[in-house]
Formats: structure tokens, C-alpha cells, sequence
């Protein structure tokens, strides 16, 4: 294969080939983010400049890397625009945490339960599953003691909306 200039349009495929994600991702990430727009010719055919490849890498980064929501992602091209998403994905702005979406959540995978006082967003979704049956087969439940944090949970709730939104658009059987 013959490597593109820098300046070169790429296709969807050269595009998610370069940031490892699959075409579909780029097209729902095309739903999330008014920033991306891809040239469209003849047949729908899309071509990224660039800087959309530059911004879709500042996405991949803060979403995977940094573990932000797409609602989290979106609050941070409103509030610091496209350009420092564009540098977050060349590597040359190290990303901050936010206040609310990622300040206390702890790396991707680190995750520990803490303990609950009180109701909130947190507890009416800790009560919707406050009992498990055992692995042993048992008649009896058991209690979950550990619950999420106001913060996890909020987090928790956006990803879960995040995730059903992506399957009405994925899924053209269910109503949108």
C-alpha cells in the first residue's frame, strides 16, 4: 500500500484504520458530535481532512483513554472547543480532569464499590437490584452491601442512556 501525504483526504476505512475503531463507530460518532464533519461526495462517500482525523483522535483518546462519556466529551468541545480536543489526540494538551463527570472516578478498570448513606440517584439504582440469589443455588438472598457514589451512579445512568441511544440508531428495528 502506498503511504498518503499528511494533507491527504482519508477514506472511512483509512480513517478507522488509523485510529483502530470500526467504520460504525465513526458514523455514530457523526450522530454525537456536530464537530465532525466529514466531506461527502457522489454515493455518500466520506472523506476526512486532516484536522477531523486530528479531532476523531482527541474523541478515541478522551473516550477510551481518558474514560469519558460521550456526554462528557461533548461538555468539553462546547466549553474548550474543537482545537484542544484536536491537541489532547496529537498528544500535545494533556487532558484535565472535569468537575462532576471524572473529578473523583478513579482510572478505567480501578473502579472500587463504596459504601451508601441516604437516597439519591445512586440508591433508587442500587434498590432496582438490592437483592442477588446466590451462586449456590439457595433460596435465600443476598444483601449487596456496597453501593455506588452520587457520582458513579450518575455516570453510570449517562452511559446506560449513551449505550440505548447507540442501539436505536444500530438496531433499525426498534422505534427511535
Amino acid at each position: 500500500m502506498v503511504e498518503k501525504s499528511p494533507d491527504a483526504f482519508r477514506t472511512i476505512s483509512e480513517a478507522a484504520e488509523e485510529l483502530d475503531v470500526p467504520q460504525h463507530v465513526l458514523r455514530f460518532w457523526e450522530t454525537r458530535f456536530t464537530q465532525i464533519k466529514p466531506m461527502k461526495r457522489a454515493g455518500g462517500r466520506r472523506y476526512y481532512r486532516p484536522v477531523d482525523v486530528e479531532l476523531l483522535q482527541g474523541i478515541r483518546s478522551l473516550l477510551y483513554k481518558e474514560g469519558y462519556t460521550i456526554r462528557g466529551v461533548q461538555k468539553i468541545l462546547k466549553e474548550d472547543g474543537a482545537t484542544y480536543v484536536a491537541g489532547v489526540g496529537r498528544g500535545e494538551i494533556e487532558p484535565r480532569k472535569r468537575d462532576g463527570e471524572m473529578a473523583s472516578a478513579p482510572p478505567p478498570g480501578m473502579a472500587k464499590a463504596a459504601p451508601r448513606a441516604g437516597k439519591s440517584a445512586a440508591a433508587k439504582l442500587a434498590s432496582a437490584s438490592a437483592f442477588a440469589a446466590p451462586a449456590d443455588g439457595t433460596a435465600e438472598p443476598v444483601k449487596i452491601v456496597n453501593r455506588l457514589s452520587d457520582n458513579h451512579a450518575d455516570m453510570l445512568l449517562a452511559a446506560l442512556r449513551d449505550l440505548g441511544d447507540a442501539r436505536k440508531i444500530l438496531d433499525p428495528t426498534l422505534p427511535r
